[in-house]
């Protein structure tokens, strides 16, 4: 039996409980109006009531095997959820609405890109906030206005031509409507993160033995990029693995990882990029001016060395007030840091940092030692250097320290780093610490300090020995 007729017969079956569902002569679920607050909302049913049917007529002993039936027929755009867009199946009293025949996909016919651009600008000239266009949607619309820039006229004017149509239909009728077709494209152009039923039907198979077809990509524009090589097809196939338990375990385990991913839009990654980039800037020798040199062409090392003194210059110290990492990368930066936690009685911090970033570059040998040091110095009880740390990263510390190794102490590291940033790091940034380096203001030094002194005793003494001269004089003359 070919993958076709298969699939064929799948979806008659489908289609034959729909009408079965919809059939209330025959038992069916009723249809009916609900009455919402100020509105009222026609032509549908509850999802209990939907798993209700299909447990009592499909010899379903178990609802949850009638909800996955359910969502599976829901996935496919028979019935779809009029308070959101996820194609799914809810044993409760979410209301439902069944699809128009016209728009099942036993009909075998796939929307185009030009399609789907005539429905989102009929959607924009929708006066109503309900049709407002998702922040997914109107960045495909964007795409779509590109890609077809040539007749985006002509696209224009068919989506008005439809809505004018529209207008003259009844209230009700055209409500029914709009969600039916915004239901037929969540299933054809769905919500970001929900599966696409459609990407392997049978067009698509056959589109993979033929090439040089024009393949889509998610957001519906084209790609005129071949989806494999011409030389290939010249080679024998070779026979597919059958995929083992590993195999979908490991897919499964990559699958959940990337759905723990967060994603971000390219936009906001762009303009993170821009902006780290013109921070550093000024900072990066190959990209601008330095001063005295720049070593990668001079090959003077004195920029390099102004750069690793323990003096630093008011262009390093303005780096350290970009972030808690870039302050604790320079050697001078992390002595005026434990200086200011030092004066808030609170240098265990840093200096617990300190010890397990060094314990990370320890030799092997030595590691498990070093380990236990840490643990009397910094977290055993009455330890000198006590440190606040959270119960979880304590005992994740104190299970880890039962076989020690370099990384026993990532999650006290990662939440005493939260710790000092979020906290101390702010006030040392306005701290006089900071500031005195920052503005270049320096304190006299004890040599300068002891020399201006001297100057003044010596003025002291010149003045003292005139008023005593005077006074010797003024006796003399008297006597005289």
């Amino acid at each position: 039996m070919s993958f076709h007729l298969i699939i064929h017969m799948k979806t008659l079956m489908i289609e034959d409980v729909i009408m079965r569902i919809q059939d209330e002569k025959a038992g069916g679920v009723a249809i009916r109006t609900v009455k919402s607050f100020l509105s009222k909302i026609p032509s549908v049913v509850s999802g209990a009531d939907i798993v209700l049917w299909l447990v009592k007529n499909l010899s379903i002993e178990d609802s949850a095997e009638a909800i996955h039936l359910g969502s599976l027929i829901a996935a496919q755009g028979y019935l779809f959820p009029i308070s959101d867009h996820v194609l799914t199946l809810k044993d409760d009293g979410t209301l439902y609405r069944f699809q128009a025949p016209y728009f099942w996909p036993s009909n075998c016919w796939e929307p185009e890109n030009t399609d789907y651009a005539i429905y989102l600008c009929k959607r924009t000239m929708q006066n109503k906030a309900r049709l407002e266009l998702a922040d997914y949607e109107a960045e495909n619309l964007a795409r779509l206005q590109r890609a077809f820039a040539r007749k985006w006229e002509f696209i224009f004017m068919q989506a008005e031509a439809q809505v004018k149509i529209d207008r003259k239909k009844d209230k009700v009728e055209r409500k029914i409507l709009d969600s039916q077709e915004r239901a037929f494209w969540d299933v054809h152009r769905p919500v970001p993160g929900c599966v696409n039923t459609t990407e392997m039907d049978i067009r698509k198979c056959r589109r993979e033995k033929n090439p040089q077809r024009v393949k889509k990509s998610v957001y519906g524009v084209t790609d005129d990029t071949q989806t494999q090589s011409p030389v290939h097809q010249s080679l024998p196939s070779q026979p597919v693995r059958k995929p083992t338990r590993e195999d979908v375990q490991k897919e499964i385990s990559f699958l959940n990882i990337q759905l723990d991913r967060h994603c971000m839009k390219m936009s906001k990654v762009a303009d993170s990029l821009m902006g780290y980039t013109e921070q550093f800037m000024v900072y990066d020798p190959l990209a601008s001016t330095i001063e005295p040199s720049n070593p990668w062409i001079s090959d003077d090392m004195t920029f390099w060395d102004l750069e690793a003194s323990r003096d630093p210059s008011q262009h390093r110290v303005k780096k350290w007030g970009f972030s808690l990492e870039e302050a604790l990368k320079d050697p001078a930066g992390q002595e005026a840091f434990l200086k200011f936690l030092e004066s808030e009685f609170s240098s265990e911090n840093l200096r617990f940092w300190l010890a397990v970033q060094d314990l990370k570059r320890r030799p092997l040998e030595n590691v498990a030692t070093r380990a236990q040091e840490i643990w009397q110095e910094f977290l055993a009880e009455g330890a000198p250097s006590s440190i606040n740390l959270d119960s979880h990263s304590y005992e994740r510390t104190s299970h880890n320290l039962q076989d020690p190794g370099r990384y026993s102490y990532e999650d006290a590291q990662e939440h005493i780093f939260k710790l000092m940033k979020s906290d101390s790091y702010a006030r040392f940034l306005r701290s006089n610490i900071y500031q005195d380096l920052l503005l270049a203001r320096k304190k006299p030094s004890q040599t300068e300090s002891e020399q201006g002194r001297r100057t003044s005793l010596e003025k002291f003494t010149r003045s003292v020995g005139k008023s005593l001269t005077g006074k010797r004089l003024t006796g003399l003359m008297q006597s005289s």
